[in-house]
């Protein structure tokens, strides 16, 4: 009977941290999730390839503003060729979780060609 209330204890013990854990890292992994999305739109925009580097970059900044993410103008980087422009994002987001705290690294990217 005790051992019964305690396993039943422990799966709700575990299922209260998987609620915890998707509470507080779902909804980073659906911004940068719609971040990539701008970024793979940004490089198939027709403009692009004439818009110069600082202006796309605070297209990207400003998105990821509005996303509530940590991206800085150093993490944005743009590799052009004459065939293609090549975006990527590289950034990490500090999670602070009961008894302990992680850093996701994201690398969003995208090119055209």
């Amino acid at each position: 009977m005790i051992a019964n209330r305690l396993r039943q204890l422990a799966g709700i013990l575990v299922l209260a941290v998987l609620v915890i854990l998707g509470v507080k890292l779902l909804p980073i992994y659906l911004h940068n999730q719609e971040l990539q999305q701008f970024v793979d739109d940004v490089t198939h925009r027709p403009a692009t390839p004439t818009t110069s580097n600082d202006v796309i970059r605070s297209w990207i900044l400003a998105k990821a503003a509005d996303l509530e993410l940590p991206v800085l103008a150093d993490n944005v980087h743009i590799k052009r060729s004459p065939e293609s422009v090549n975006i990527e994002v590289r950034y990490a987001v500090t999670v602070n979780l009961p008894l302990y705290t992680v850093d996701l690294h994201f690398y969003p990217g995208a090119g055209s060609r």
